[in-house]
């Protein structure tokens, strides 16, 4: 018998070899019916596999982030096998689940799959879907894998199974379809209900601009018809509210190809916006006694070595600079930390000056592949919001908590009120993935976990997240339209101290070691924009939007009567402009509500006469005839 404990604490006994299908059968039927997988021991697996030893078991199901994984890449398998059907001799690449469904990267040989396609390709996975076919997972000696994708000559695969060890790789099989794949996967076919492929494009091989592009096809599935339905809705209206669409409609932000691709240029409403978000930042942070710095958009390359970031990353990250003295390397900046780190050791530091903040809006650069870049999420030039703290190891919970509740109370005053924290820990099966020693881990995951302990945050823990130096703690919020997003993020690190050799002279007289704290609560000021125009609809907060009011004079008799206005608001700190242009006022009022401006002050002769504006609100019309000072009052109501 074996022990097999719960969520909830329980803990009941089994036989050796029981499934957690099997566990949930025992509770009952209907459970058992919405099983997708399970996660034994924090891992996750196929509902089928027997568990051999006492483990900890939460069943998974549609309600599941990992539940939904699971079942999206079975989708994956489920496209593959109907595009063998369709495409004979089509060579399979990758095919993981991601945010929102599922791709596979294939090469169709001299075809081409497109959008027509779709319909056809659709009927088959249906078709395939109603065999009911079970996932078998199976182990497979590398020989046989190596021998059966040569036979089948697929050399995708073949190159994948370099990279495994005999004695770790697994096929699965569901009807006549084999894949390598490291699993795991749903009980069979029979619970794929609904599907809908979304897209198609080009991918290079395993990343890499040298290789061959493969064509990549994007899919979403449900367990029902009536999901999926309202899934595409959602999709309908994330495309009205695209930040790349409002970005140009709102004149924000533009790109330019003479400029380069990724790099945003901020038009003066967008530099507003973004001067108010970082304006708030900055009082926030010289409230909790953080001080301002500013470090070079390049570092020599030595800078990087000395922190590990050149050996972790090279040249997927950093830019060469060329510089007219032979044997210099200078480096385009991908991060902020090794300048801060530099400024920290400028002059020999005291016990006492600690806790050390130091604050930067700084701007970094990082190479992203062509096909990657998406308007502002997605870029090659960017500004973090970055800071580091320097402080003793006895500070580092106080201060992580000092953090948090900065974190919290941003993402808050945005509007952002659903969000959960992921501790992000060290993957202990892959070690050399990171930098320091046992010790430095063990004290910074500890330090990161009893903080949040400490606090009402709900929080989840993801292995293998941590940065290279150092675990983390990732904010996650959900915008109005329920997607989920990293902001952002605290991370606590012994490391880039000691390769550094930071010092502090301690109250014995002797030199200790800080510890830094990394934190940026918007992560990037470009990703951060691209989330907040989507989660708002562009309709900003009254105190961020960039043109609080709009005057709209009835003809060209009121303008200076409008313009009055403006200039009398304005020295009231309320921001606005004269739409002076001759054209009727009902256009003026639609043409201002497609620019999202919170209010319009429409004034003619009576309002002209009496002193007045005739108050207009965003979405919701006639809200009254006012004097200016009633308007100030009814302004600073709704901030």
């Amino acid at each position: 018998m074996i022990k097999i404990s719960f969520p909830d604490g329980r803990v009941q006994e089994y036989e050796s070899g029981v499934s957690a299908m099997d566990i949930a059968k025992s509770i009952s039927e209907g459970l058992a019916r919405n099983v997708l997988a399970a996660k034994v021991n924090g891992e996750v697996w196929d509902a089928g596999r027997p568990i051999t030893e006492d483990a900890t078991v939460q069943l998974l199901t549609w309600n599941d982030e990992d539940g939904k994984a699971t079942f999206w890449h079975s989708s994956a398998h489920l496209m593959a096998e109907a595009l063998e059907a369709l495409y004979p001799g089509i060579k399979l690449g990758i095919g993981p689940a991601v945010e929102g469904g599922f791709y596979y990267d294939v090469d169709p040989g001299d075809r081409t799959i497109s959008t027509e396609d779709f319909k056809k390709i659709e009927d088959k996975m249906t078709e395939l879907a109603r065999q009911k076919n079970t996932y078998e997972r199976r182990e497979v000696p590398k020989a046989e894998a190596i021998s059966y994708f040569k036979e089948k000559g697929d050399e995708y695969k073949l190159e994948l199974l370099e990279g495994l060890n005999d004695g770790e790789i697994t096929f699965y099989q569901q009807g006549n379809f084999v894949d390598l794949c490291r699993g795991p996967h749903i009980p069979s076919t029979e619970k794929i209900k609904a599907i809908k492929l979304m897209k198609v494009g080009g991918a290079y091989w395993r990343g890499d601009e040298s290789r061959k592009q493969l064509t990549r096809i994007y899919g979403v599935t449900f367990p029902k018809q009536k999901e999926l339905t309202e899934h595409l809705e959602l999709i309908e209206e994330a495309k009205k509210r695209d930040h790349r669409k409002l970005g140009a409609e709102l004149e924000l932000f533009m790109f330019s190809e003479r400029v380069g691709q990724g790099l945003p240029m901020w038009l003066p409403k967008g530099a507003q916006l973004r001067d108010r978000l970082q304006n708030y930042l900055k009082s926030e942070q010289e409230k909790r006694g953080y001080e301002m710095v500013m470090t070079p958009h390049i570092g020599h390359k030595h800078l990087y070595e000395t922190s590990g970031h050149w050996e972790k990353y090279g040249e997927d990250s950093f830019r060469p600079i060329k510089t007219p003295r032979e044997g210099e390397e200078f480096l385009l900046k991908p991060m902020n930390c090794p300048h801060h780190c530099e400024i920290y050791g400028v002059r020999p530091r005291s016990y006492k000056e600690l806790p050390l903040r130091i604050a930067e809006f700084g701007t970094v650069y990082r190479y992203e592949q062509s096909g990657e870049l998406h308007g502002l999420s997605r870029v090659r030039g960017f500004t973090q919001d970055d800071a580091h703290i320097f402080c003793t190891p006895d500070q580092v919970k106080e201060e992580f908590l000092n953090v948090l509740d900065l974190t919290t109370t941003v993402l808050s005053k945005m509007g952002f009120d659903k969000f959960t924290a992921q501790i992000s820990l060290r993957d202990p099966d892959n070690p050399e993935k990171y930098i320091g020693t046992d010790e430095n881990w063990d004290n910074a995951e500890r330090a990161i976990i009893e903080a949040t302990s400490e606090v009402d945050l709900e929080t989840v823990t993801a292995l293998g997240e941590a940065a290279f130096y150092g675990p983390k703690l990732d904010f996650m919020i959900k915008d109005a339209l329920g997607r989920s997003w990293q902001l952002g993020t605290i991370q606590v690190d012994y490391n880039l101290p000691d390769r550094f050799e930071l010092e502090y002279i301690g109250p014995d007289n002797q030199p200790h070691r800080p510890v830094m704290i990394h934190r940026a609560p918007f992560g990037s000021m470009e990703r951060f924009i691209s989330i907040l125009i989507e989660h708002t609809g562009g309709k900003f907060p009254l105190w961020l939007t960039p043109d609080q009011f709009a005057v709209l004079p009835i003809s060209d008799r009121f303008n200076d009567y409008a313009d009055d206005i403006k200039r009398k608001l304005a020295l009231k700190d309320i921001r606005g402009f004269v739409d002076d242009r001759s054209e009727k006022i009902g256009r003026k009022i639609r043409d201002t509500e497609l620019k999202r401006v919170p209010l319009m002050l429409i004034v003619g002769e009576k309002e002209a006469e009496e002193g007045t504006v005739s108050v207009r609100k965003q979405g919701e019309g006639d809200v009254g005839s006012m004097s200016l000072d009633e308007f100030v009052e009814y302004f600073e109501s709704l901030l």
